[in-house]
């Protein structure tokens, strides 16, 4: 029987691959936990409209990670610390604290998992780091970490 896999099947194939299996494999196994369709002209011509869909959606997410990349790689933002001697932070500067900065000063929403740290910022300076976009799309953004100014003075 032949068979269109709406998941991957460990052993047989990936989502939307058409595979030929024994009979009572695919109504025993295979359809009753939603793994496999028939494949008949119908539901074979529904995968085919639902991949064009899928790879018409991904086009259109690379370009606009692509844009996002080299807007990215041309800004820069400055965060504001408290720091001490030999210019340490007390405290850090997160991924978290990025993110904000990004969106508060150039309303670019990222989320804190795409930005790559190895370890929290703990001194002033500036910084080059590295955001995952998408795919093999990176951007790096600068990142200017001052002394914050106090209120008082």
């Amino acid at each position: 029987m032949k068979i269109i896999l709406t998941k991957q099947v460990k052993g047989l194939g990936q989502e939307g691959e058409i595979c030929d299996v024994r009979d009572g494999y695919a109504r025993n196994y295979l359809f009753p936990r939603g793994l496999a369709i028939e494949a008949d002209k119908k539901n074979i011509k529904r995968i085919e409209q639902i991949k064009k869909s899928l790879d018409l959606k991904r086009e259109k997410l690379l370009k606009e990670a692509e844009a996002l990349q080299t807007r990215l790689n041309k800004l820069s933002v400055t965060i504001e610390a408290k720091a001490g001697e030999e210019e340490k932070l007390f405290g850090s500067v997160t991924t978290e604290d990025i993110a904000d900065a990004l969106k508060s000063q150039h309303d670019i929403q990222i989320d804190k998992h795409q930005i790559s740290l190895e370890e929290p910022i703990k001194k002033l300076g500036i910084y080059k780091v590295p955001i995952h976009l998408m795919g093999e799309i990176n951007a790096e953004l600068k990142v200017w970490i001052v002394q914050k100014q106090d209120a008082a003075t």
